[in-house]
């Protein structure tokens, strides 16, 4: 059985780059305090780290 991250946007992304948007955006965040589950592959953990300072993650 494959673990899975439960991501949750806790800080918005207005004034953050384009990248950082398009990233909150592909991991199926659109408003603050939601939250998605996704498989945990490197490209998940890569995108992850790249807006780690707008999110919590949680391994369930």
């Amino acid at each position: 059985m494959s673990k899975k991250l439960e991501i949750t946007l806790t800080r918005s992304v207005i004034g953050g780059s384009a990248v950082q948007k398009g990233t909150v955006e592909a991991l199926g965040l659109k408003k603050i305090r939601q939250s998605v589950v996704r498989e945990d592959t490197p490209a998940i953990r890569g995108m992850v780290n790249k807006v780690s300072h707008l999110l919590t993650v949680k391994e369930i």
